[in-house]
């Protein structure tokens, strides 16, 4: 066999080694845990045959407490490009069979590798997280390449899309980049993130968790709203990704992808004029709403288990992808609390950067009362919605289903906001607040001075009858300009998609600045 031929076979075995990670027992392991590969991982998300792999034969260069005799190719990390439907994405995958996937040195050198070539390209970079944390024997090189990977995170951000899958232990600093990505999913019953795990939990404050009453899926997902979504299956994380993929440009230079389809975009939705109730506090469901106005009734929902007095997700409408912010009747009278406003505003700002169109749909009396929300700083979570609604630049379409009170008016993509089209249903009530408050407030003497309670009561109503003439319609704010037009509700599809194709080359910035301050 000649030298070159040997050198060919070395590279295949090298290969080989390479591809097995930390040994064939740990990757049993590993199955038995329920969980997969990282190899596996990225061959179930991207296209079959398109992944290339990056710094396969990398080596940790740790000596300390034996760790030279610990070595095994690639370190703890598979890291290259694939694509997804033929769209090119970044992708890192910690491999737990080796040293935990503990990260090293040499394996944030890696991730951030990917990271780098994904902001020259520009792609998206996807994380899938499985790992034990910082490698100890390391001590501050491992520190100090998890702030390396922060500080591509906080770069990328807003560049191109990044989107973390939790799929394992992800605790400690660990933590902070898929806090720090756009979008993070996790696996129930298998992955957990925490800053300090049960044992420190019940060392400092005596309380006793386990870790998925601390950082599990269902808690995330529903409780905190670090997670966006909680799957059941590794596979139904990998199809969450995928649709995710679906709606997103590759970058912020670019336009979000257009799916064609055959649902017309004049279909009337005859279901729409009546679905208001007759009574203003009487819910109904704006789910029926959304799946009624986009392409096929195909709304893909994030964070839908957190706030959900508000919702948020992606859809089609003639083909052009849109982000959906709508208020939510059937929770909590779709009142504005702090975790909604957190959400809303979370979503605005990823559909601004990523050229989205944003369509409010809006259903809101107010804000939360009470002394937990004021506390809790409302006024500066509600803050963060209004200044992302008004920060954003892409085409904004608004339209005011029943209620619209107050701060809550404006802060859901009023016209002052520089909402672009802003359409109201006939059933649309624009006002300070609701008639009976105002009632109570501008007539309290009068009806204090009535000579009985039916007195009282019959001017309370004369009240009311002439404060729900003035307000409790759309043509006041229609008079002003405020409202560009009463729309039939069944025609909201054809109007909303109309006043997207009429702003598809919108053109707006924003006042040269380094950036804003917005309140956090």
């Amino acid at each position: 066999m000649s030298q070159q031929l040997e050198k060919v076979k070395a590279l295949i075995e090298n290969r080989e080694k390479a591809r097995i990670g930390g040994g064939q027992a740990r990757i049993d392991a590993q199955h038995e845990k329920g969980k997969y590969t990282a190899r596996e991982r990225i061959a179930m998300l991207l296209d079959e045959g398109s992944f290339e792999e990056f710094d396969m034969f990398m080596l940790h260069r740790c000596t300390n407490f034996g760790m030279e005799k610990k070595q095994f190719l690639g370190d703890g990390v598979v890291t290259g490009y694939g694509t997804i439907g033929g769209r090119l994405v970044y992708i890192f995958a910690q491999d737990f069979t080796v040293n935990a996937g503990s990260l090293s040195e040499t394996l944030a050198q890696k991730i951030c590798k990917v990271m780098d070539q994904a902001m020259k390209v520009g792609a998206p970079v996807i994380g899938l997280n499985d790992s034990g944390g910082a490698r100890i024997q390391e001590g501050v090189n491992a520190l100090a390449g998890y702030a390396e990977i922060f500080e591509r995170n906080i770069l990328s951000s807003g560049v191109v899309p990044q989107i973390s899958a939790i799929l394992g232990p992800c605790a400690g600093g660990a933590v902070y980049s898929p806090a720090l990505t756009d979008f993070t999913i996790m696996r129930k019953n298998a992955s957990y993130m925490f800053l300090t795990g049960p044992a420190v939990v019940e060392q400092v404050l005596g309380e006793k968790v386990t870790q998925e009453q601390l950082g599990g899926a269902s808690v995330h997902a529903s409780k905190s709203g670090v997670a966006h979504f909680a799957c059941d299956t590794e596979e139904e994380v990998v199809a969450t990704i995928k649709e995710l993929i679906s709606y997103i440009p590759q970058n912020n230079r670019e336009e979000p992808p257009y799916v064609p389809t055959n649902d017309p975009i004049d279909r009337k939705e005859d279901s729409l004029n009546e679905i208001i109730p007759d009574s203003p506090n009487e819910p109904y469901d704006m789910y029926q709403v959304i799946n009624a106005i986009v392409d096929d009734g195909k709304f893909f929902e994030i964070h839908k288990d957190y706030a959900r007095n508000i919702i948020v997700g992606f859809a089609h409408m003639g083909g052009i992808s849109v982000g959906i912010v709508a208020n939510q009747p059937k929770m909590l009278a779709g009142v504005l609390d702090i975790n909604s406003s957190r959400k809303g505003a979370r979503f605005v700002r990823f559909c601004d950067a990523f050229n989205i169109p944003i369509v409010t749909l809006v259903d809101v009396p107010g804000f939360l009362p009470g002394t937990q929300q004021e506390f809790g700083g409302v006024i500066l979570h509600g803050a963060k919605l209004l200044y992302a609604f008004g920060e954003a630049t892409v085409p904004k379409v608004t339209v005011t289903l029943r209620k619209s009170y107050g701060g809550s008016h404006i802060v859901m993509s009023c016209k002052q906001l520089r909402g672009d089209m802003n359409y109201a249903w006939p059933t649309a009530n624009i006002a300070v607040m609701g008639a009976d408050g105002a009632v109570a407030v501008l007539y309290s003497k009068e009806i204090k001075a009535a000579a009985t309670p039916e007195e009282a009561a019959a001017i309370k109503e004369a009240k009311k009858k002439e404060y729900d003439d003035l307000f409790c319609n759309p043509y006041k704010a229609a008079s002003y300009g405020y409202i560009d037009d009463v729309i039939e509700p069944r025609n909201t599809r054809f109007r909303v998609i109309r006043a997207l194709h009429q702003l598809r080359d919108k053109n707006l910035g924003l006042p040269a600045k380094k950036h804003g301050n917005i309140p956090l």
